[in-house]
């Protein structure tokens, strides 16, 4: 018979390691678990914020659905949803808001845009339309224009309450238009009710023309508030044509 061994492997029951040995490796398993765990809490903040943008920039489920216009009166709001041609659907985190802002604000009638998201699937558009102070009578028809000089609106009747301004050709980098528009600003209340027309051949040239013929010769844009207050104290002073050009000799005819 041979006089080899026979070997058996018998696993040890709990009891027979020594507690200090099972207090040390169960340290030794509560400090991988302790180290591991920031990286995957980490880990999974990543993946739950990689799928919030990824729902929120390339998914339509916060698409845009309503593109609401707030302010327009002489715009209608298709018109002002057209012109900021926003795809439907599209992620409202991707939409340029200065591109639309741009767009809106390339509208005659619009001189200011404020542009906002509103969650979950709203975009608002505000417009602040231009206010007219005058009216420019050009073939047959008027140009509405703004403090700034700007045109508008064409219309086919000169609109109430607002005085004509003659000019050849209206616009804000127009000198003619910007003395008249100096004037008008610089009337007093009683002044402006009487006036009709302002008429600007240069700038040095102008007149305004009154209700029941009257005329008020101004010569230019300075020294306005004072001509408007002559002007006005010289309203119901007899005389057909009163000169306030110098507003310190003043005649009347």
């Amino acid at each position: 018979m041979s006089g080899g061994r026979n070997w058996r492997l018998v696993r040890a029951d709990t009891d027979a390691v020594p507690s200090s040995a099972r207090r040390f490796m169960a340290r030794a398993r509560q400090r991988k678990v302790r180290a591991a765990l920031p990286w995957a809490v980490a880990g999974g903040v990543l993946l739950l914020v990689g799928g919030v943008i990824w729902v929120v920039t390339g998914t339509p489920v916060l698409g845009v659905r309503q593109v609401e216009v707030v302010g327009a009166q002489l715009l209608t709001p298709i018109e002002v949803e057209q012109a900021a041609a926003v795809p439907d659907r599209q992620p409202l985190a991707r939409v340029d808001l200065d591109g639309v802002r741009a767009r809106v604000r390339a509208l005659p009638p619009v001189e200011r845009v404020v542009v906002r998201r509103s969650w979950p699937s709203t975009l608002v558009v505000e417009v602040v339309e231009r206010t007219p102070v005058a009216a420019v009578p050009q073939r047959g028809q008027f140009s509405v224009i703004d403090r700034a000089g700007v045109p508008y609106r064409l219309v086919k009747e000169q609109p109430r309450g607002l005085p004509l301004v003659q000019v050849d050709s209206p616009g804000p980098s127009d000198v003619n238009t910007r003395s008249a528009l100096t004037v008008l600003g610089a009337l007093s209340e009683e002044l402006r009710e009487q006036v009709v027309a302002i008429s600007v051949r240069t700038p040095a040239q102008i007149r305004l023309q009154l209700r029941k013929d009257r005329t008020v010769v101004w010569g230019d844009d300075t020294q306005s508030e004072t001509k408007s207050q002559v002007a006005t104290a010289l309203l119901k002073q007899k005389g057909q044509e009163i000169d306030v050009s110098a507003p310190t000799v003043v005649t009347i005819r």
